[in-house]
């Protein structure tokens, strides 16, 4: 939380409360001016003024604040993809997210640009507060750059999109179907059919894979959005890298070749 070096304001209050009785208590004294001002009340005064101006920190909390996970590029710490050096490789743990730890989400890879940094999830987001029984998708990391965009694993449980135990992806519908249910959690708020510019089906190992290529305009995640699902055990897991337009320009490949990267 943000903190300042100032006297807390229930403190200046108090005192300025207790000079007012002293004032009021000796405001007939010979000589007393209402204009003239001691010592003691300009530093007081000084000190009101200053936990006015500062008060706002003290509402700010630490969500809102800007929070990363690691204020270091995942260069310095993660190892280099074995299949492209120029990317390095992040490898999902359980020590990693609460559903990992919880068994809800099956561990999972994709490959990052060593200059990008993971980003802190809020803990409304990351399911924290629900695990092992979360009734809603949730945001499993994150992780950006300024000037190419970023990427985040959203997972959502299996029982929200099929009564089946253990469906796999193709058990649960078509590719239209799931991302129908899914676009809100791929844009940040709306999802409209007319977004969907591509869809493929990908197939490695026993595991299937829906992608999709989306424009999203009015999308708060940004005006372009790449995704890639999968179904494994209790949960839906979703690939989303996400751009502006500025950035897409500059990273599609980049975004790309991360998408394609991703496996469970």
């Amino acid at each position: 939380m943000a903190t300042a070096s100032f006297a807390p304001l229930s403190h200046v209050f108090s005192r300025l409360s207790h000079i007012s009785s002293s004032k009021s208590a000796t405001s007939i004294l010979p000589h007393s001016s209402p204009f003239k001002n001691s010592p003691n009340q300009l530093t007081l005064r000084r000190e009101f003024l200053r936990g006015l101006a500062l008060a706002p920190l003290i509402f700010i909390s630490e969500e809102a604040l800007p929070a990363h996970a690691r204020e270091v590029e995942v260069g310095s710490y993660l190892p280099p993809s074995p299949s492209d050096p120029s990317f390095v490789l992040f490898k999902a743990s359980p020590k990693d997210t609460p559903a990992l730890r919880a068994g809800n989400v099956q561990p999972y890879q994709f490959v990052l640009p060593p200059t990008w940094k993971q980003t802190r999830v809020a803990n409304i987001l990351s399911g924290n507060y629900c695990q092992p029984k979360c009734a809603e998708p949730w945001v499993e990391v994150k992780f950006e750059d300024e000037n190419q965009g970023k990427v985040q694993v959203v997972a959502s449980p299996l029982i929200r999109l099929t009564n089946k135990p253990n469906a796999s992806i193709e058990d649960i519908g078509s590719p239209e179907k799931l991302i129908a249910s899914l676009g809100p959690f791929v844009t940040g708020n709306t999802y409209d059919s007319d977004e969907l510019l591509e869809t493929s089906v990908e197939k490695l190992g026993d595991q299937t894979y829906y992608k999709y290529v989306l424009e999203t305009p009015f999308a708060l995640t940004g005006s372009h959005n790449l995704a890639k699902a999968t179904a494994k055990g209790n949960s839906v897991v979703l690939f989303v890298a996400s751009a502006n337009d500025k950035q897409w320009q500059a990273s599609q490949k980049t975004l790309k070749a991360m998408l394609d990267s991703f496996q469970v």
